[in-house]
């Protein structure tokens, strides 16, 4: 439903998703190669990069088909940053189209993107899941629901943004990025077994995706380079197998079926 991409390096500009490639996300909105649900990603774009001096990462986002921004050029050129993520929209049928429900969602220094799509059941499920949140340990142990003080509120009433929420929520209580994916991912294919839910997120020092759904590819070269299919036809670039757990920073990249150990 959507196409999305993220970066884990040397600091590059954003433009190094979008338009350098040749099948950046530019043209993966009107010429996707790989998209199995939906033929045009023209419901809005948005991007996010991490800067220095400021705690919290900058987002850009667009209601508007992207090749309709004039102003899009210059800036992706000029913002550089070590952790870059961008997407495409295309919205599902009945969500609204605006650009609180544009990813890249974000809480403090975390920023995230879906792919797929959550059916009106589960966002109800999901919804009241968030509602119900008490206590720091829920998102790790769904078995034991308690009191959270602070969950985070979504930025829209689309899909994307409930599960964006669920995750921050976790992350907030103190889970790690990777457990807070895995368990939201968990929870949402709970409430609704035909839900497609491939998402990118990023904080700055990590870059962490799943793969459930939909593809999504990577290339480890001089950094990580995530994206919903390839930007370029250069080899090395792998599919993440479905239903997986991709995670990178520093320390390296790990591919761990969800559920179980990881792998190199």
């Amino acid at each position: 439903m959507c196409r999305h991409a993220a970066w884990f390096g040397p600091a590059r500009p954003l433009s190094w998703l979008i338009s350098e490639p040749e099948n950046g996300l530019l043209k993966q909105a009107y010429a996707p190669r790989m998209q199995r649900y939906g033929t045009v990603n023209a419901d809005g774009f948005g991007m996010g990069w991490y800067d220095p001096v400021r705690h919290e990462p900058v987002r850009y986002r667009r209601a508007v088909p992207i090749w309709a921004d004039a102003n899009l050029p210059g800036l992706a050129a000029a913002a550089r940053s070590t952790c870059l993520i961008a997407a495409v929209r295309c919205a599902t049928v009945g969500m609204p189209v605006e650009e609180t429900a544009t990813a890249p969602f974000a809480d403090g220094r975390w920023l995230l993107s879906h792919n797929g799509r959550v059916g009106r059941d589960g966002v109800r499920r999901l919804a009241a899941d968030l509602a119900g949140l008490r206590d720091p340990d829920n998102l790790c142990d769904p078995e034991s629901p308690r009191d959270l003080e602070n969950p985070c509120e979504p930025e829209s009433l689309c899909d994307s943004a409930w599960l964006a929420a669920l995750v921050f929520t976790g992350l907030r209580a103190g889970a790690s990025l990777a457990q807070a994916l895995t368990v939201v991912v968990e929870r949402a294919a709970a409430a609704d077994p035909g839900a497609r839910l491939n998402l990118l997120a990023c904080g700055g020092a990590e870059v962490a995706a799943v793969a459930w759904g939909d593809s999504l590819y990577a290339h480890v070269g001089e950094g990580v380079l995530v994206a919903s299919e390839p930007l370029d036809d250069r080899r090395g670039w792998r599919p993440v197998p479905d239903r997986s757990l991709l995670s990178a920073s520093p320390d390296g990249v790990l591919i761990a079926p969800i559920g179980r150990g990881p792998s190199r």
